[in-house]
């Protein structure tokens, strides 16, 4: 009879040599959170589907509150599908209503090759009637990095007003190889503070200086989009799928919302390895 059975593909997997409390605990953040994961032949594909769908986001938000606040990523998964809102879907978008923010970037000036503002201006911004007041970039030309990082949750604060954290219409993420989202490395005070929103934070990486929102503040968007291509990717998205993944080793586990969707549109190429 048990050669018979399926495995289920949406069944919530945990530890049973946990504490009965752990366990609870595990069961009921699974329960709570809504999770969609959309895999697409290839990038252009994943672009084109993420597009139209916060094309979609961002309308319900104007007509229901006014205004969409959007929260963009760097790297380079997201610049297909902010070429299309820019283009394709320019002219579905009321961007007079819509603000934009980042969920980190690197500490270099805004005109840098490195600048995640410089890439969202030349993919999207340039190409949109966003009112540049409606622009909110991170302050990395104020100096030291930790002065930028208070001034940019002041921002937010100003925007959100003062609850949990800023809870952005839609929220773009990205995941490193590292499993990192934002610039939330693996093992870095990001994962868990839980009173600050906006850190400047020291990695690894290049440049070495980032400001990034926390994880806890990460959490609080009504919408989260990752994106995420390439075959390099498929163990740091097999990992942050899982339901006993530690977000100190992949941070982009973290993000387990008590309210709140997240969709992650992958494409074939780092969904191939999602059971191995």
């Amino acid at each position: 009879q048990f050669d018979a059975l399926e495995e289920p593909s949406n069944a919530i997997v945990i530890d049973a040599a946990a504490t009965p409390d752990v366990i609870v605990e595990r069961i009921v953040r699974q329960l709570s959170l809504v999770v969609r994961v959309h895999v697409l032949a290839d990038v252009d594909a994943l672009s084109a589907q993420a597009a139209a769908a916060a094309v979609d986001i961002i309308n319900a938000a104007v007509a229901a509150h006014g205004r969409c606040s959007l929260a963009l990523s760097g790297g380079e998964t997201p610049r297909g599908m902010y070429r299309l809102l820019g283009t394709q879907f320019r002219a579905q978008v009321p961007w007079a209503q819509v603000h934009v923010f980042w969920g980190d970037d690197r500490y270099v000036p805004a005109d840098h090759p490195e600048s995640n503002y410089r890439m969202a201006r030349e993919t999207l911004l340039d190409h949109v009637p966003c009112p540049a007041s409606n622009i909110h970039a991170m302050p990395t030309h104020l100096s030291p990095a930790a002065d930028a990082a208070a001034m940019y949750e002041k921002v937010l604060r100003e925007f959100f007003g003062d609850g949990d954290g800023p809870a952005f219409d839609l929220n773009i993420l990205g995941i490193g190889e590292d499993g990192h989202t934002a610039s939330v490395f693996p093992g870095t005070p990001a994962v868990d503070e839980q009173e600050r929103w906006v850190v400047a934070a020291h990695t690894d990486a290049t440049p070495q200086w980032r400001l990034t929102l926390t994880l806890s503040a990460l959490c609080r968007s009504t919408n989260i989009y990752f994106l995420v291509a390439g075959a390099t990717k498929a163990s740091a998205l097999r990992h942050a799928l899982a339901a006993d993944s530690d977000p100190h080793v992949y941070p982009a586990a973290g993000i387990r919302p008590t309210t709140g969707t997240v969709v992650w549109w992958v494409d074939s190429a780092s969904a191939q390895s999602r059971r191995g």
